[in-house]
């Protein structure tokens, strides 16, 4: 590989020359530059951004943890931020954990190695010490979606209300009738699955039903949903509805009730959560918790940048709300299912969703 010594030499000039012109950091005459700029050709040169970085202290590349990447949510998220960083300037290293706390630390070393400006972490959820090692690294952080059980976030937060999301979503089966709600929510112990259902809980007590008997627990994917709603229509009284903790388990719920021969939502009416672009795909397509990705993803780059630029020095955490968007897979409950012996009643004051 050519270095910064072979194009001075091809070019006739000095080290120092060729610095100038790659870095554009002093005035070189044309003649000058275009021989360097010709030598830069024939030789393949490519300038070390690691070594220009020593000189400014900054690699315009900001890193990214994300805990699967075959999660079309997250694949949403990091859309957003890579293209909030090119339109800054910047570069994205993203990294894919795989829900692995070791892969998670190994990924963080890396990327405090390669001098990133900033770094981007969705936590695997699942590691105790991630507090401790982000407080331990000189780069701004900014946690996405998941927060850390500590006391004290150690960094910038911004993440989606999904204690609300899983109110609204409940909120609008009670509103249709269902009393029966299913809930079907993520691995136990992560934190936004664990709040999500938190709110299916709220719904529920606020109309009086007891939740006791009608939660299961898949693991984000669509098998782990479609395990998950075998169970549940397994169970001795069958739901009319269920609120699922993400939209990849609600396409596989939807599949284990169509094997199941039950119509949706005639039969069972599905909320799901996230609204990834597959939900409005779907048979049919479905009501879902809308998580704002585009902001999740522009809200992360921008927390990063004024850190970046000395622009903030307090930590900062930002709440951002859900909404509720309507499809086809939710309807009144039927009078035959109304019929069967289930909770209690739904009070009639019930707010829409």
């Amino acid at each position: 590989m050519a270095t910064i010594k072979d194009v001075a030499r091809r070019a006739g000039v000095s080290v120092t020359t060729v610095s100038h012109v790659v870095n554009s950091t002093r005035h070189v005459s044309a003649e000058g530059r275009n021989r360097v700029e010709a030598a830069i050709r024939d030789l393949g040169y490519v300038p070390s951004a690691i070594a220009r970085s020593l000189k400014s202290n900054h690699t315009r590349t900001l890193g990214m943890l994300i805990p699967n990447s075959s999660n079309p949510y997250f694949a949403e998220v990091v859309h957003s931020v890579e293209n909030h960083c090119f339109g800054a300037g910047y570069n994205l290293i993203l990294c894919n954990t795989h829900d692995d706390a070791h892969r998670q630390a190994s990924y963080l070393q890396v990327l405090a190695e390669r001098r990133v400006d900033g770094l981007i972490v969705v936590s695997t959820g699942q590691d105790a010490t991630l507090a401790r090692q982000l407080e331990g690294l000189s780069i701004p952080t900014v946690l996405v979606d998941r927060e850390i059980e500590v006391p004290e976030q150690p960094c910038d937060l911004v993440e989606t209300a999904h204690r609300d999301g899983g109110l609204l979503a409940t909120r609008h089966l009670l509103w249709l009738g269902h009393r029966r709600i299913a809930c079907i929510g993520g691995p136990r112990g992560l934190a936004p699955s664990e709040q999500r259902i938190a709110g299916w809980r709220d719904a529920l007590a606020e109309a009086g039903i007891d939740a006791g008997g009608l939660l299961w627990h898949g693991d984000f994917t669509s098998q782990g949903g479609y395990e998950a709603m075998q169970a549940v229509l397994s169970s001795p009284q069958p739901p009319t509805a269920a609120f699922v903790g993400n939209d990849l388990m609600a396409i596989g719920a939807l599949c284990a009730a169509h094997e199941r021969g039950l119509r949706v939502p005639e039969n069972l009416s599905v909320v799901g959560f996230d609204d990834i672009a597959l939900a409005a795909f779907t048979s049919p397509p479905l009501t879902t918790v809308v998580q704002p990705k585009r902001q999740l993803g522009r809200a992360a780059v921008d927390m990063l940048l004024e850190r970046i630029g000395n622009a903030r020095q307090d930590r900062r955490q930002m709440l951002l709300q859900p909404e509720l968007r309507l499809r086809a897979s939710t309807a009144a409950v039927s009078a035959a299912a109304a019929a069967r012996p289930g909770p209690a009643p739904v009070s009639s004051s019930l707010p829409s969703a």
